[in-house]
């Protein structure tokens, strides 16, 4: 397994359509996913959701690109990108939102320096 410099993977995990997914996903690099996650996602890379993803959960990323469906609190260190087909339900924090024509969103954003990868602790809490 190969590391740029930022010491993240350059690898891509894909989570496909048609795959299920009950419980907690954690990732030390970059992820991509197409298919349904009822659960948490902390993701210390970049996260992508294609057209065909739904997550129902809490999301925590470096960078991430959202095209499907999410009902959680989005906690992204940099940058969120909500792409014309992206719906959620939920807050938003970020340090960068891009909203792409099209995209729909219910719920609060905070556009903020002071976000932290690590949203979610053992215990669940902020």
């Amino acid at each position: 397994m190969s590391k740029k410099e930022n010491g993240y993977s350059e690898d891509v995990s894909i989570l496909s359509d048609g795959v299920n997914i009950e419980g907690k996903i954690s990732s030390n690099g970059n992820v991509r996913i197409d298919g349904k996650i009822n659960g948490d996602v902390n993701v210390k890379g970049n996260l992508t959701l294609g057209q065909s993803a739904e997550i129902k959960g809490q999301v925590s990323a470096k960078n991430m690109t959202v095209s499907g469906k999410v009902e959680g609190v989005l906690k992204i260190e940099e940058k969120l990108t909500l792409e014309a087909s992206s719906v959620i339900k939920g807050d938003i924090i970020t340090k960068i939102l891009v909203v792409i024509e099209g995209a729909k969103f219910d719920g609060k954003s905070s556009m903020t320096n002071n976000t932290s990868n690590n949203l979610f602790s053992e215990s669940g809490t902020k």
